[in-house]
């Protein structure tokens, strides 16, 4: 060991992976753990005590679109350590990388490629340049939900290719936003992700019992091509694209990993979802498909609840960016709760927020400033998902034993991704030689604060959180010159 050792000291120390769950003393150093102690350890630069707290491995988040310094700083105080953008992506990727990386960021970060920018490339000409800003600007174009010809099939996936050689993590796609793709394109990026080792992020297609006439039912779709081809594939926030069918999308789900299949699941802890109001399926003739209507919606930058279907087109008209609050369960309703609560607790579901980016009402804020400034909007799952998660399934329902929780916030994801993603094999666990990622809480006040009015607030308990050995959070509050986020990069076969 070299430079700075710090002891955290005294902590319940809960390590999913090797059963450990007791007070030790863990001991950091370059970046790394470097013991876990039973008892205190002299000739540490630095000694916390973390009595009566518990020490995990950091959350690793697979689905956060909030790729921004303030963003990161939201997650931090939730708990996470890595935020990951899996289900959008970017392309080209290392736009993506090289501008995060100039910047800074206070949580390790990373990218798979995207389907969805490859697409509105090829097909309808718009430039890429690797932003999520692009994507939401042209959500609702409908020259890139075009069947494609064969030989923009082919530089689709060229640019996939070189997206994933550059080193992303998988392919994102983001199908339901353009449900009238053929379902053999689909299948094709399965191949690809099998003959390169990665997986596949969806935003799954409408189920036939919402919209009958859909090309191919979205569950399916998702797991049939991981069946086919091999592949593994990631069912992204399962309970907002599943809603009060649960129950049949995870029969199939069981049937298929029962089977062989590499499927894996995620989900969120809210009843309303968030995106650019320009999108497909906010449109006002598909909106009965899902049993909601204009009023389900809220603009999110006027705060305004969408008062019928004119208003609506106006707003996806003039703002297709706009990001919306779209109701799909009323957490309200004990049938829709159950829902929720039925998605979460799916055997070996990753918890994951899906994440949002903050915007401001007219002239953006310094994007480093902290606390945040007042105005800013997001979904309040940006900065609340684990803390509600924690809230609901550990201590209200009982559902999940800590160690469990844990497992699925922070161990379940980095096994999915080590397969392809080296820096990932050192996550997710509290062991000597991991990366000293770590969240250190006290779980009687783990609190979401975070509403859909006041939606940048951040949450409670969280004491200390570390990336790569660093403070990002120390005794609650956030260390606002530490960056020490690094990318997390893939390593297709």
């Amino acid at each position: 060991m070299t430079g700075h050792v710090l002891a955290l000291e005294g902590g319940r120390v809960i390590d999913p992976l090797s059963g450990l769950e007791d007070v030790r003393t863990v001991i950091v150093a370059d970046g790394r753990i470097s013991e876990v102690s039973p008892a205190a350890r002299a000739g540490t630069s630095e000694r916390v005590d973390v009595s009566g707290l518990v020490i995990a491995p950091g959350y690793i988040d697979l689905h956060s679109h909030g790729q921004t310094i303030a963003s990161h700083r939201l997650q931090a105080l939730d708990g996470v350590t890595t935020a990951l953008d899996l289900e959008a992506g970017r392309s080209p990727v290392t736009a993506a990388y090289q501008s995060a990386g100039a910047q800074g960021r206070p949580l390790n970060y990373g990218f798979s490629a995207s389907w969805a920018l490859a697409r509105m490339h090829v097909v309808a000409g718009i430039p890429a340049d690797g932003s999520l800003g692009t994507f939401l600007a042209n959500i609702g174009v409908a020259a890139w939900q075009q069947p494609a010809e064969a030989r923009q099939l082919r530089s689709i996936r060229g640019r996939l290719e070189a997206d994933l050689a550059a080193g992303a993590l998988g392919i994102g796609v983001l199908v339901g936003y353009a449900q009238g793709v053929d379902p053999r394109e689909y299948t094709e990026l399965a191949r690809l992700a099998a003959a390169t080792g990665t997986s596949t992020f969806t935003h799954a297609r409408d189920l036939r019992e919402d919209t009958p006439d859909v090309r191919i039912d979205g569950a399916t779709e998702v797991i049939q091509a991981a069946a086919e081809t091999g592949a593994r594939a990631h069912y992204c926030h399962i309970n907002s694209t599943s809603r009060r069918h649960i129950e049949r999308v995870h029969a199939q789900v069981r049937h298929a990993v029962a089977a062989g299949a590499q499927v894996s699941t995620e989900a969120y802890p809210y009843g309303s979802g968030m995106t650019g109001i320009g999108a497909a399926f906010l449109d006002p003739e598909w909106l009965p498909r899902w049993g909601l209507t204009p009023s389900s919606i809220v603009y999110a930058p006027a705060g305004e609840r969408v008062s019928g279907p004119e208003r609506l087109a106006e707003l996806r008209r003039t703002d297709p960016a706009g990001l919306a609050i779209v109701d799909f369960l009323d957490e309200a309703s004990p049938s829709d709760a159950g829902f929720l609560l039925q998605a979460l607790t799916f055997p070996d579901t990753i918890i994951a927020s899906d994440a949002m980016p903050i915007t401001w009402p007219g002239q953006a804020p310094d994007g480093t400033a902290w606390p945040l400034p007042p105005g800013g909007i997001t979904h309040p799952r940006t900065a609340g998902t684990y803390a509600k998660a924690f809230r609901l399934l550990v201590r209200q329902t009982g559902q999940l034993g800590l160690p469990e929780f844990i497992r699925r916030a922070s161990t379940l994801p980095a096994q999915l991704l080590a397969g392809f993603a080296p820096a990932m094999r050192g996550k997710g666990r509290i062991q000597r030689g991991a990366d000293a990622d770590l969240v250190v809480f006290d779980p009687a006040t783990v609190a979401d604060q975070a509403t859909y009015a006041e939606s940048t607030r951040p949450s409670t308990g969280v004491r200390h959180l570390l990336v790569g050995g660093h403070f990002v959070v120390r005794d609650g509050e956030i260390v606002s010159d530490s960056l020490p986020g690094r990318p997390v990069l893939g390593a297709t076969r």
